[in-house]
């Protein structure tokens, strides 16, 4: 006896789109025998089937437990309709609505299908640079709208022959509703131009004369998957000084890229999950250890001056496989962008950007609608953390433990994201960069516009720093709907809060170099007991001035006379130390008369800023030409030392602050961090090697810290600690303060979702804002102290 037929709708909501999900779902049917019919939808995929109960059980049951790769499936809901009578199953064209909930895929890597169709000689797409198929291939960055259709893409113009289109119709094929879908006789063509636009070669061999012009040393711009990259062989030290000079980079790490695995293992230490890292679907650009003596043999040694990393990825679209079969083993991959501006994406504006910087040019006539930088993680602490969180991964939402209501989060002033909330997902946006920059800023309030349209989030509220000179600031003062102002250092603290699904309250300790403080103050060496609605501060660094206001993040070796002038007033003047030997003394004059009359000497208590002092005082930098370099050298000469004994902190006093900044603020633990400089100075005078020196620093600035988190844990009954800000990007720092925390008997908590640093600003801003909206009373403080 035949079960009877019963019919039921399927809303299918999560990464449905453009992932193969329609031709997984026809698979299924004709597994199961079901009839009926399915499409896109704004929503994501609906489905309307038809067969015996048991049948469509089992049917649903694959939807979620097999689902095709790329595919994420948040939610499947069913509702029991009429049976109307399918004979068979059909794929239909999609359905309007004015909802639009669907998510939308990141861009993917070429899949090793499409590899072996391109390696092929046989096949139609042989060395075909724009090979794609449902599993893999541009996404995020060729979409204007959504549903995810052709015509919505920038593949639009590119009229599909009948091949393609026998492929695209094809509920069987690979490439069944493929929207890049294309060929060579149809689809985008690659071309090479010198540096003023006149073309060198067309399809056929542009992609080799671009190799072989890598190998005699040129420096070549390409136009990737979200935006251009400027090229040269790695190998040749020529190329690569003479990239960074025409660039005016002297020192920032640059980015490889290879074609394997197996050519990097001379080159830097891999563990299983970095290897597995690289080559995953998202392919970031991973931090890896470079070999031993560091040394990188066979590579230039100005690809990464005064760091123990390279930053390494894998060859991700086919044009980049072919390049690299052709030409040199691994490629420097450095972004194609003005200094201080983001990616280009236009071949006429590269073109005018950098044609003072590029020899050649490989170009194609794919435009890419939305720009998106290369991601940045590192293994730490046994977990991928993001330093950048772009190509790969935006736009995939952060799963919130609550709905919230739409919030728009305007980010922080450097490496800015936005985000937008929906329910219960924030959708942080990919890297934007200094908002200084007027092209970047167009780029955040385009960013904001996109993100509005294909998420269907009007935000009901902007949630924004408190610094009155950001222009994130004062573009949701202009936004016309009601304003939320979070501190920076709780939205740090919330952020990380928010991927750990913590409510609080908690102890948050937060590091980084700049933050605007409710006292006017610049904060940055924070603990704070937090909920996601509020914080008290219960500790922070002593204050030190800032001689110059900004210069003093430009140039560390002010930082290093404002902790000396601290410490001990103007007798550093007298120090015998290289440092004092190495400054114009009347310049180190001025300073401390500056510091003296308080003019243009803003105060802080910022842990980068420390880090910035100790960093010139040990004569490593004085000043730097990119963001956190005097940091970074500092922990890179620590490194030289690490592997030895243990390692005692220096000395640093704790002590309760006598009266509160305000009436609203308790009393908070000040770390004075004076009796460590005067340590570092006397084992200065000693001859203390460097290395030593900063890895004793390293470890103050950790027992500082837990010891500090440890008494507030005693006074507050709190027993679980968030750790946040960009200082949680050092590796000593992270992985000592997790131990020694955990030794406590305290509960870590670290970001894995979203950067530690400025870059998950914007979460903690929208979480913060959520909560301060609904007022929950749940996200207040116990009581006073409590």
């Amino acid at each position: 006896m035949n079960s009877p037929c019963i019919a039921k709708q399927l809303d299918i909501s999560g990464v449905v789109q453009g992932v193969g999900f329609r031709p997984f779902l026809f698979a299924l049917a004709q597994k199961y025998c079901i009839k009926g019919e399915v499409s896109n939808a704004a929503g994501g995929v609906l489905a309307r089937v038809e067969g015996p109960a048991c049948s469509l059980d089992r049917f649903v049951s694959d939807i979620t437990g097999t689902p095709p790769p790329l595919a994420r499936v948040d939610r499947v809901q069913t509702t029991r309709i009429p049976v109307t009578g399918f004979t068979d199953f059909h794929i239909i064209p999609s359905r309007a609505s004015r909802s639009r909930a669907t998510l939308i895929s990141p861009d993917v890597c070429v899949c090793s299908d499409c590899l072996a169709e391109m390696h092929d000689p046989e096949n139609r797409r042989h060395a075909y640079p724009f090979i794609n198929c449902t599993n893999c291939g541009p996404r995020f960055t060729i979409i204007n709208d959504i549903p995810y259709d052709r015509p919505k893409t920038s593949m639009k113009d590119f009229v599909m022959c009948a091949n393609c289109r026998a492929e695209y119709e094809d509920p069987a094929n690979r490439r069944f509703h493929a929207q890049p879908n294309a060929c060579p006789e149809c689809g985008p063509r690659v071309f090479l131009t010198d540096n003023q636009g006149r073309q060198m070669a067309g399809a056929d061999n542009a992609i080799a004369m671009a190799a072989d012009l890598l190998k005699t040393g040129q420096i070549l711009a390409i136009k990737g998957l979200g935006g251009f990259h400027l090229a040269a062989d790695a190998a040749n030290d020529r190329a690569v000084r003479l990239l960074r000079q025409r660039k005016h980079r002297p020192s920032k790490p640059f980015a490889l890229m290879a074609g394997s695995v197996a050519v990097l293992l001379d080159h830097v230490q891999l563990s299983d999950d970095e290897k597995e890292l690289l080559q995953c679907y998202h392919r970031p650009i991973v931090l890896a250890e470079k070999k031993a003596d560091g040394l990188c043999a066979g590579l230039s040694p100005a690809l990464a001056p005064c760091n123990t990393c390279l930053g390494i990825m894998l060859a991700y679209t086919p044009l980049h496989c072919l390049l690299l079969e052709h030409g040199p083993d691994i490629l420097v991959m450095t972004s194609g962008n003005r200094s201080g501006e983001p990616l280009s994406i236009d071949n006429q504006d590269a073109l005018d950007a950098f044609s003072h910087i590029a020899d050649f040019f490989l170009l194609h006539n794919r435009d890419i609608y939305f720009r998106a930088d290369d991601s940045i993680v590192r293994i730490q602490a046994e977990k991928t953390r993001f330093v950048r969180r772009s190509r790969g991964y935006a736009p995939l939402p952060i799963q919130l433990a609550a709905p919230l209501p739409s919030v728009l989060g305007c980010g922080a002033g450097l490496k800015s994201t936005i985000c937008l909330t929906r329910g219960s997902q924030a959708f942080v946006s990919q890297h934007i960069g200094d908002l200084e920059n007027d092209r970047t800023y167009a780029f955040y309030t385009h960013t904001i516009a996109h993100f509005t349209k294909i998420l269907d989030a009007a935000p009901q509220a902007a949630a924004h720093d408190l610094h009155p000179g950001y222009m994130s600031t004062a573009y949701a003062a202009a936004a016309g709907i009601p304003l939320v102002a979070v501190q920076h250092h709780h939205a740090h603290a919330v952020s990380c809060m928010a991927e750990n699904h913590l409510d609080g309250p908690v102890i948050a300790i937060t590091l980084d170099g700049t933050g605007y403080g409710t006292d006017g103050h610049i904060w940055g060496g924070e603990i704070l007991a937090a909920t996601q609605k509020t914080f008290l501060r219960k500790a922070h660094l002593g204050y030190v001035p800032m001689p110059g206001g900004d210069a003093a993040v430009l140039e560390p070796w002010r930082m290093a006379a404002s902790v000396l002038y601290t410490a001990m007033g103007r007798s550093f003047l007298d120090l015998d130390i290289p440092f004092i030997r190495q400054r114009d003394k009347e310049k180190l004059a001025f300073i401390c008369q500056m510091m003296e009359k308080q003019i243009n000497t803003p105060m802080t208590s910022s842990c980068g800023r420390l880090f910035d002092a100790v960093s010139s005082l040990l004569c490593i930098c004085h000043v730097i030409s990119h963001e956190s370099q005097a940091a970074m050298e500092l922990e890179t000469v620590a490194a030289q030392d690490f592997g030895k004994e243990t390692v005692a902190p220096y000395a640093f006093c704790l002590d309760r602050q006598p009266e509160p900044l305000d009436e609203t603020a308790e009393p908070a633990f000040i770390i004075d961090m004076m009796p460590c400089v005067l340590d570092i100075v006397a084992e200065i005078k000693t001859q203390v090697p460097a290395p030593r020196i900063s890895r004793r620093f390293h470890q103050t600035i950790v027992a500082a810290f837990v010891r500090a988190a440890e008494k507030i844990a005693g006074t507050t009954g709190l027993d679980k600690v968030v750790l946040s800000g960009g200082v949680f990007h050092n590796e000593y720092i992270l992985t000592r303060m997790i131990q020694a925390l955990e030794q406590k008997g305290l509960a870590v908590y670290t970001h894995t979702c979203v950067p530690s640093g400025d870059g998950g600003i914007s979460l903690g801003q929208v979480v913060v804002a959520g909560a301060r909206l609904a007022d929950s009373p749940n996200n207040d403080f116990p009581a006073k102290g409590g």
